[in-house]
């Protein structure tokens, strides 16, 4: 999240540096989970693209996603955790403002595929619980398949404006889609974070990944962080210096919530599979 207008010639003083802080808080944002996600695209590659090169599960066990005989949705699983690697990587790339600067036409030929990968993972996510299903409850499959309908609205959009030339309105939706596509993350880092505060298995069902939690977060993943976009980009707009500062200071604890998020992961989740 970085200021995305110029900054008005006749904006006051106190208005200019509650903006700045502003944006300073929207980059701590941005580079603690861009940190993150790097882990988890690591955790992705070592884990399940060892698993399907090697066609052998870590530890003796099955390989993660894939059925004997379901040669589809093996497939279309295989190429779900491809292209969630891909976007993670081409996520970070497409938010370095050097390369939009001096490299437009890399910048360019990355943000199609970059679409064109959160198209194919969104589509694919909702045919693999179409055909496959998946944990939890079937408001939880409502969830994640909204996720996958709102990823190809932000592509649709952000693609769109940018063949409008619109370039202001195109990083917006490239932010939204950067924040959409990164649902199934956000759902991760909510939840260990969750466990890390209760040390327990409160609002779920362990066995069966059911409950209000869960449920809660298959909406939650994408929505609330495209909410805390919406009100960044109010308060750059038209806010005033105390809507910026109050902004600002959401974003930091947000910025220390998802940290502590990141590390309940990799100490819950990602390290003791590797």
């Amino acid at each position: 999240m970085v200021p995305t207008a110029p900054l008005p010639d006749t904006e006051p003083p106190h208005s200019a540096s509650a903006r700045r802080w502003l944006g300073r808080a929207g980059l701590s944002w941005l580079l603690v989970a861009l940190t993150g996600q790097m882990i988890f695209a690591l955790y992705v590659t070592a884990t399940h693209g060892r698993e399907w090169l090697t066609g052998r599960g870590l530890r003796g066990g099955p390989v993660q996603g894939q059925i004997p005989g379901e040669i589809l949705t093996n497939g279309l699983y295989a190429l779900h955790m491809l292209f969630a690697v891909i976007i993670i990587v081409g996520g970070a790339a497409q938010l370095w403002p050097a390369l939009r600067r001096h490299r437009p036409a890399l910048h360019r030929w990355l943000g199609r595929t970059y679409m064109l990968a959160a198209a194919i993972l969104s589509v694919g996510g909702i045919a693999l619980i179409l055909l496959r299903g998946t944990v939890g409850s079937t408001l939880m499959h409502v969830g994640i398949s909204l996720n996958g309908l709102v990823i190809l609205a932000c592509a649709g959009m952000a693609w769109m404006r940018a063949r409008q030339r619109r370039f202001d309105a195109h990083r917006r939706w490239a932010l939204r889609l950067f924040l959409a596509v990164s649902g199934v993350w956000f759902f991760r880092i909510m939840f260990m974070l969750w466990m890390l505060i209760f040390r327990a298995p409160v609002g779920f069902d362990p066995q069966t990944f059911s409950g209000p939690l869960p449920e809660t977060l298959s909406f939650a993943q994408f929505l609330l962080p495209l909410a805390v976009l919406e009100l960044y980009f109010r308060a750059m707009d038209r806010g005033g210096s105390v809507m910026r500062l109050g902004v600002a200071g959401l974003l930091t604890v947000l910025a220390l919530l998802t940290a502590g998020g990141i590390l309940g992961a990799v100490m819950g989740m990602w390290l003791p599979r590797l």
